[in-house]
């Protein structure tokens, strides 16, 4: 009996556990786009009345083309980007600014995997946007 718990224990430990935990394996072209997206979120954002704030609203990103997307803190206000539900990327992980951005700072996000992404600011929900990932049509 002992002898077989120890087999299982260390084959959960030596091969699934190891194996559960590794990251998907992802082409070079996807890792390493030659292009990305910017982001801007503008002067005068946080005002309700403001019509643009994350500038371009709806982005459509092409994996391996421009699937890097930067996210730029243009106004004096801290920001986030928040997903409207949670959503994960296999190989990134969890798609969100893990805390506000500041001003003059950013928040990246590389994506390997189709998504459709609605997502806004917590403290200024009126600030909204959308991510569209495609694969590559060549």
């Amino acid at each position: 009996m002992i002898v077989g718990v120890s087999i299982g224990i260390g084959y959960y430990q030596m091969y699934y556990l190891p194996e559960s935990l590794a990251k998907p394996k992802v082409s070079e072209e996807i890792l390493n786009p030659p292009d990305k997206i910017e982001v801007k979120m503008i002067k005068g954002s946080d005002s309700p009345e403001q019509k643009d704030n994350f500038v371009p609203k709806l982005i459509n990103v092409q994996l391996g083309v421009d699937n890097r997307v930067i996210w730029i803190n243009d106004d004096g206000t801290p920001h986030t980007v928040t997903p409207d539900k949670a959503t994960e990327d296999s190989y990134s992980g969890e798609f969100g600014s893990p805390g506000v951005v500041k001003a003059g700072e950013h928040y990246e996000f590389l994506f390997t995997e189709a998504a459709e992404i609605d997502y806004h600011c917590s403290p200024h929900p009126w600030m909204k946007g959308k991510v569209v990932v495609t694969k590559q049509r060549f």
